[in-house]
């Protein structure tokens, strides 16, 4: 009569399954405090108890059949741990008279071999690969997990959404409060890609609009060029209304506003310019010698 798997091992596999199910194919990660989750772990326990007991009592019916030769051999194995079989299947060896009796002789090569029995942790693994490979190419055929460009896109959201939530509470960016961070410098870069390179080229080396990297300017209201900058996002150009008032009108917040000014600071101060030569517009404007500060 073959020897049992403990409960303690179904309950200990079907616990690991199940959350390995709920991670691939349950759309919120937070499946911990669903009581769904806690309930099918519950009923799945109780379920898994009431087979153990079931095999109980065919056990003990079969156990009765047996002969007393048959009992006193099945009680041996029965009392060496469950743990301790385990360990003995994959590295106790076997003995002399054991090995006699598992040998294989080909006979016709003089070549002999063991019939081993593959160890049950091996046997345990394969399956488990098996089973986690059907359930996970299940998972990533039909559901979004596993996928890097749905987890990207769900990331990017719930950033997004949380940047919203923040300034719906952080206090405005105006002239007065917006302050110059080189941290600010990339993301200026791309709001300026999106909002001001279609009048002012590449890099702010102008076209339609004048080059922002030169020394000439034509609209002077502030004396640092940051707040200079700033201004005129904010209010637009007196001379050219193609350069609208982004911040007045709702394109752009006085967060973005601020990030931009960062952005052609930096082209402008802190880089060298692009000249003619270099395919920059020509300068327009009249020339400024800005305060040497970075608000």
């Amino acid at each position: 009569m073959k020897k049992r798997t403990p409960i303690s091992i179904y309950i200990a596999t079907t616990i690991g399954l199940t959350i390995m199910a709920f991670e691939m194919f349950a759309g919120d990660s937070d499946y911990f405090s669903s009581p769904f989750f806690w309930g099918l772990l519950v009923i799945t326990v109780i379920l898994l108890m009431i087979m153990n007991a079931i095999g109980d009592l065919v056990e003990n019916e079969s156990f009765s059949r047996l002969s007393e030769e048959e009992k006193k051999e099945y009680l041996a194995e029965k009392s060496i741990p469950y743990y301790q079989k385990l360990w003995n299947s994959a590295f106790k060896k076997q003995s002399a008279t054991e090995e006699k009796d598992i040998l294989i002789d080909h006979g016709f090569d003089g070549i002999t071999e063991l019939d081993n029995s593959l160890p049950k942790w091996w046997i345990g693994l394969f399956w488990f690969g098996c089973i986690f490979c059907v359930v996970y190419m299940t998972a990533f055929a039909f559901t979004e997990y596993a996928h890097p460009e749905a987890e990207y896109d769900k990331e990017v959201k719930t950033m997004l959404a949380s940047i919203a939530e923040y300034e719906k509470t952080a206090p405005q960016i105006d002239l007065e409060t917006a302050k110059y961070s080189a941290d600010n410098i990339a993301e200026g870069q791309e709001l300026f890609k999106t909002n001001c390179v279609t009048c002012h080229g590449d890099g702010g080396k102008g076209g339609i609009g004048p080059n922002l990297t030169d020394t000439h300017w034509i609209n002077i209201k502030e004396k640092s060029l940051f707040k200079n900058v700033f201004w005129m996002l904010e209010n637009g150009s007196p001379n050219n209304p193609t350069m609208r008032p982004f911040v007045k009108e709702g394109t752009i917040s006085g967060r973005d506003a601020e990030k931009i000014a960062a952005y052609i600071y930096h082209i402008n101060q802190e880089t060298s310019p692009i000249t003619p030569a270099q395919g920059g517009a020509t300068p327009q404007g009249e020339e400024v010698k800005w305060e040497n500060e970075n608000n």
